[in-house]
């Protein structure tokens, strides 16, 4: 049919020589002549009407069309699920006649009556109206010219240009935004390039289609690995692709229908190759026509087979499939083995962490080691046919072999197993464990082999490494009567002394090791006090989240930042070890550089690349230092900060979220170029709330997202929200804090956006720039800035997206309400009270325990 939102000329011929007068925008008739010319259209014109699988920009979808796949494969159009009286748009499989939708425009979104209309924009998008407002549209990366939407026999409803039929050149594809249903040939993973993630969610119910409490998702760990969650619980773990299959996976044998690949693509363009990491279905037979599909449901999720003569979806695998498929259902070092009762068992060398809790069959607690390891004359047992650990605290080599794998970790104190991360052809690749051994499960037959380190009494006639068994020869030493107590004493304390000292060397070898693989220098405690002039106060610049932070000479003459963790922080040496490995790889010009470090009893010191300018609050909120940084430096650091912050979120190895970024945390070098620091409070993307430091909510009031003040959720979005904060402090030159508009108390973040709803946001302006902007950048940075401040973080762009934003002429939606937006105040004393709150807790780092 005409498409009434299609900017149509003036005068659109119908026919020999007649026309009808239109505007731009709809079709400028009455209702009844407005139907009956459309009737006349579709006579008269027939290149107007829709074809099987394709909707151009001139056509739209009523209540009572559909679009069908060439070969009849799949529909699109209406529907209403179950009971429901809502109306969605939706895919589903044409000669397939129960549970047969895949795909949810609006899932969250659903329209309450038959007045749905599918149809192009005027700026070319695809949008589901229903009267004036839109349920749901498409956004691209990239301009329309002429597009086109076809549905595909696979199921993939796309929009391209029209003639286009690249795949890499669709501007939009529903195969992006799954719903419930993976079919043949969709990606379950990540776009590194774009922070795009492609997962399944149930349904909420038969009847309602939004989002229910399960997903199946992919985390990005060094050795990813897929989980189904409930809400953010992790219910299943599905273990990572060892090469040939899952490692959780029950059924390990092939099948002769379909099988599950895991890809991750490269690209070298990118700085760390990998651009995606996803798996997809396929069937293996395609002539025999099986219809096979990955549906999660309310509770579990199945693969599903269609068996044509009995109209019914065969369920071929079920997860969770069986009590040892519960995640961790054994706590650490606890291996569960479904044939045995009870199925939870403590792995040999190790004893149940609560005796009395283990007995009424709650495992939760886990097991612990039987004797504590020394590290010096450890060895490895050899666990054969296992499920292997959770990955969130792993290292990945995928270039040596399991002899040098083992030494690798053999010689790390704090690594607690290793195996193959790739099985194939007898075995490559190397993958480290560190902490606590998590969601073990014992198979009967297939599973991998892994190392376990113990310590050097409890490896004695166990199997190792290589197959082999050793004996331990036990000497039983001849008694020496004539031996004193006291002699007896003092050799004893010797030898702890010596021991001892033997521990310390063999620790502090080991920590020099470890940094010399990271490039990195292990200073000594006296090298560091003389430098900072034991640190004295007079060196102190400045107080970072877990410490205070110094300026010293080394011997050598270059200066450098010390930054001494408090003993309140928390951190134990393996963890300050963890966060020390976390910054030495990341590097880029934006970020400020790891010099070394010092471990010497409870002192716990970073060493850093001194920036001789300090931090950028020192020169934004200060009036005076300020008229040093006019729009095009101010513009060059958005951008830098803008730089160092994609690295973090998509360029990097471990893909980091910052979780503290704000002006006193960026540093300016000599030439005013901007270095994120602090990483004190980074943790790696895509590891759950709850593991680690990461179920604590720290940060700084006046730069967190609401979701992370609120509930303690994070994600890449939380850090766009603080660079949004951050951008408008660098262009209005004002903390986020309270300021006074009319009636109003507001913060920075809702005076801009006051100011932008009255169209005077000229006024954010700093005076100190005024002279030196243009005035369309810096209108463009204060749009971009409250992009990033929306209230959702499903709403605000990624880093890919803002610096494209900046740094091109693209057009930019409207922003949405901002979070945290403050309320009308009438009284004055309660004025004046929330602006001393609002100062004084901008300034305060925080860390809230349990915020949830």
């Amino acid at each position: 049919m005409l498409n009434p939102y299609y900017r149509y000329p003036k005068n659109l011929v119908l026919g020999v020589g007649k026309k009808i007068m239109m505007n731009r925008t709809n079709i400028s008739l009455p209702n009844p002549i407005y139907h009956f010319m459309i009737i006349v259209a579709y006579m008269l014109v027939p290149s107007l009407k829709i074809s099987a699988a394709i909707l151009s920009v001139s056509q739209f979808i009523t209540e009572s069309q559909t679009l069908v796949s060439h070969r009849g494969v799949f529909e699109l159009g209406f529907f209403s699920p179950g009971n429901s009286k809502n109306r969605y748009l939706g895919i589903w499989y044409k000669t397939i006649t129960i549970d047969r939708v895949v795909w949810v425009a609006n899932w969250a979104n659903p329209i309450n009556d038959s007045a749905g209309i599918l149809t192009f924009s005027s700026t070319g998008n695809l949008e589901l109206r229903q009267h004036d407002s839109v349920a749901w549209s498409t956004t691209y990366r990239k301009q329309a010219q002429n597009p086109v939407a076809e549905l595909l026999d696979n199921g993939n409803l796309v929009v391209r240009n029209e003639g286009d039929t690249d795949p890499e050149a669709y501007l939009w594809q529903s195969f992006d935004y799954p719903s419930d249903t993976l079919l043949p040939g969709m990606k379950l993973g990540w776009d590194l390039r774009t922070a795009l993630e492609w997962k399944i969610t149930a349904w909420k119910s038969p009847e309602d289609p939004s989002p229910g409490d399960f997903s199946f998702r992919l985390n990005l760990y060094n050795y990813p690995e897929f989980y189904l969650m409930k809400g953010r619980v992790k219910y299943h773990r599905l273990g990572p692709w060892n090469g040939l299959y899952f490692s959780g996976a029950t059924n390990q044998n092939p099948n002769q229908l379909y099988e599950i690949k895991y890809v991750v693509k490269n690209d070298s363009m990118y700085v760390m190759n990998e651009v995606e990491k996803f798996c997809f279905l396929t069937v293996k037979n395609s002539s025999a026509a099986a219809i096979v599909r990955v549906k999660i449901t309310e509770t579990s999720l199945q693969i599903q087979v269609w068996e044509e003569e009995r109209q019914y979806w065969s369920i071929y695998t079920t997860i969770p499939g069986d009590r040892c498929d519960e995640y961790a259902v054994c706590g650490a070092y606890g291996n569960c083995r479904i044939s045995q009762s009870p199925v939870c068992q403590c792995l040999e060398g190790f004893t149940p962490r609560s005796q009395q809790e283990w007995s009424t069959m709650d495992w939760s607690q886990g097991c612990v080691v039987n004797k504590s390891s020394s590290c010096e004359g450890d060895r490895f047992v050899k666990h054969p046919g296992l499920k292997v650990p959770e990955t969130d605290h792993v290292d990945l080599y995928e270039n040596i072999d399991l002899e040098e794998c083992r030494e690798k970790c053999l010689n790390n104190c704090y690594c607690v197993a290793y195996t193959n991360s790739d099985i194939r052809g007898g075995g490559k690749g190397c993958v480290h464990w560190y902490f606590e051994l998590n969601d073990i499960r014992q198979f009967e037959t297939g599973g991998q082999d892994l190392y376990i380190r113990m310590p050097a009494l409890e490896s004695v006639n166990q199997e190792e490494q290589h197959g082999h068994t050793t004996s331990v020869k036990i000497k039983i030493a001849t008694p020496i009567a004539a031996i004193s107590g006291i002699l007896l004493f003092c050799i004893f304390v010797m030898y702890r002394v010596r021991r001892s000292s033997a521990d310390k060397s063999k620790t502090k070898d080991n920590l020099k090791k470890q940094l010399e693989d990271l490039d990195l220098r292990l200073f000594d405690l006296l090298t560091i006090t003389t430098a900072t002039n034991n640190f004295s106060l007079n060196n102190k610049i400045g107080q970072g989240g877990f410490g205070p932070v110094y300026k010293g000479k080394l011997a050598d003459g270059r200066d450098v930042a010390v930054k001494r963790l408090s003993s309140s922080s928390g951190q134990g040496i393996t963890e300050f070890m963890t966060e020390v490995k976390l910054i030495a790889k990341l590097q880029h010009r934006n970020l400020v550089k790891l010099l070394g470090c010092c471990i010497r009893g409870q002192e716990k010191i970073l060493v850093y690349e001194y920036m001789v300018n300090g931090s950028l609050d020192s020169f934004v909120f200060d009036q005076i230092k300020g008229k040093f940084l006019d729009w095009p430096q101010r513009l060059d650091i958005i951008f830098g900060i803008a730089r160092g912050l994609l690295y973090l979120h998509q360029d990097s190895r471990l893909r980091i979220i910052h979780r503290d970024l704000k002006a006193s945390n960026i540093l300016l070098d000599e030439k005013l170029n901007p270095k994120i620091s602090d990483f004190g409070m980074a943790r790696a993307f895509g590891g759950d709330q709850t593991e680690g430091n990461t179920n604590r909510v720290v940060g700084t009031y006046g730069y967190m997202a609401p979701e992370y003040a609120v509930d303690g959720l994070f994600s890449i979005k939380s850090d766009v929200f603080s660079f949004g904060i951050l951008l408008l402090e660098i262009i209005c030159g004002n903390k986020n804090r309270a300021l006074c508009h009319g009636n109003q108390t507001l913060n920075l973040v809702g005076y801009a956006w006051t100011l932008w709803k009255e169209q005077n946001v000229l006024q954010l302006i700093d005076s100190n720039i005024m002279d030196s902007c243009v005035i369309q950048e810096v209108l463009r940075c204060i749009h971009v800035s409250l992009l990033c401040v929306q209230q959702y973080p499903e709403d605000r762009p990624t880093m890919t997206s803002v610096i494209q934003m900046l740094g091109s002429e693209m057009e930019l939606v409207e922003p949405k309400e901002p979070g945290f937006f403050p309320r009308r105040i009438s009284n004055e004393g309660k004025l004046l009270a929330n602006l001393n709150q609002m100062t004084s807790n901008n300034e305060l780092t925080i860390t809230l325990l349990n915020a949830r």
